[in-house]
């Protein structure tokens, strides 16, 4: 993760898991993140409505130029996008994975704009549906006035999943097949 604010996000996030595949959305405290309340968004998993948005924040939606909640999280990108969006998306809420993209988009002028976006899946649980946050940051500088309001349609350059990292040194085991050849299996 590149920006600071993400991976604060994500650590808040990862406190709260407490270990889980994924934290409960009733164990987040805004207040805990309430330097980051701009910048963060929630959204439905709800394919048919094309993942809309039930909390968006105001810079996420002074960038664009409009209140986003209740729009598509995925029409925020350019149709060519679209499908590749959703699927990550999917992975996010179903398998329970946090994934990290980075974004492109134009400015009004025509400049390119950078952006990094974090995606966090809830715990799943029955009888509610499926829904995941994330954080959208800002790599390019936010100076100039066509910056606000002014940025088009979201475009993926990278997108890579979070997984744990593991703790202490790979178990290996030792496998002698035949003479002058060595085979390591990795146990974890």
């Amino acid at each position: 993760m590149k920006h600071p604010a993400n991976r604060e996000y994500y650590s808040y996030w990862d406190e709260k898991r407490a270990g889980a595949p994924a934290p409960e959305r009733s164990d987040f405290e805004p207040g805990q993140v309430r330097h980051l309340l701009g910048d963060i968004f929630v959204a439905a998993y709800d394919i048919a409505a094309r993942y809309p948005l039930r909390v968006a924040g105001t810079r996420m939606s002074a960038l664009l130029g409009r209140d986003l909640k209740g729009q598509s999280l995925t029409g925020l990108f350019r149709a060519a996008d679209r499908g590749e969006i959703e699927d990550i998306l999917g992975v996010v809420a179903e398998e329970t994975l946090p994934t990290i993209a980075g974004l492109v988009t134009r400015t009004g002028d025509g400049t390119p704009f950078h952006l990094e976006m974090l995606l966090l899946p809830f715990s799943p649980r029955s009888h509610t549906p499926l829904s995941l946050t994330g954080l959208l940051a800002p790599l390019s500088s936010l100076d100039g006035s066509d910056v606000y309001g002014g940025l088009g349609e979201f475009g993926i350059t990278s997108w890579r999943h979070l997984r744990e990292e593991r703790k202490g040194p790979r178990e290996l085991r030792k496998w002698s097949l035949i003479r002058g050849m060595t085979v390591y299996e990795g146990l974890r």
